[in-house]
């Protein structure tokens, strides 16, 4: 059974297309009009072996965040709809994971309650116009869509571009070993998730 889904938003501000599968090999067709986005969207879908065709517009004239919050609605929409009854699945993960001198520790529970602990403190406010903002408002997005609990840890660190690298990379990471398929039905004592 394919893990795949499609999701488009179109909104006074944005227009996203995209399309998502669990099961896949790390490849990213990426387009959101915003380079260090697609960059950190491309590192994401490698380490989790999925597979993500992107293509978003937005009011990038007025600023970059609704084009990052609607992309990462999206993909927390497509995300949750891929896994569908929340069968078979690893359900947890973590990982530390290092860039250089960063450090940055990730866990997972697909556990259908949308939290959020982000404790990455970022020294720069600002990569080739990217506001590093952006990041917590990307994750928050794509975790209440998502229906995900996730804590991310800053361990060390000290390059904002390695540091938000390792987040990336890291959260890939888990995802990917999370939607791993196991023969546990669904992995709850109380039979839904």
């Amino acid at each position: 059974m394919a893990r795949t889904s499609s999701k488009t938003r179109k909104t006074k501000e944005t227009e996203i297309a995209l399309t998502l599968s669990f099961d896949g090999q790390g490849l990213a067709d990426v387009a959101s009009g915003i380079p260090f986005l697609d960059h950190m969207l491309q590192l994401l879908v490698k380490q989790a072996s999925f597979n993500l065709e992107l293509k978003a517009s937005g009011d990038l004239e007025v600023d970059l965040h609704h084009t990052v919050e609607d992309t990462g609605l999206v993909l927390g929409d497509a995300f949750s709809e891929a896994l569908g009854e929340k069968e078979n699945i690893q359900r947890y993960a973590s990982a530390s994971l290092p860039m250089d001198e960063a450090l940055v520790m990730a866990a997972v529970d697909i556990s259908g309650r949308p939290f959020l602990d982000y404790d990455v403190d970022l020294p720069r406010e600002e990569i080739k116009g990217f506001n590093v903002d952006l990041v917590a408002d990307f994750l928050q997005a794509f975790v209440s869509k998502a229906g995900i609990t996730l804590h991310l840890r800053l361990l060390a660190g000290r390059n904002t571009h390695h540091i938000i690298e390792a987040v990336f990379k890291a959260l890939g990471l888990v995802l990917g070993q999370a939607v791993t398929r196991n023969k546990q039905g669904i992995p709850s004592t109380k039979g839904v998730l």
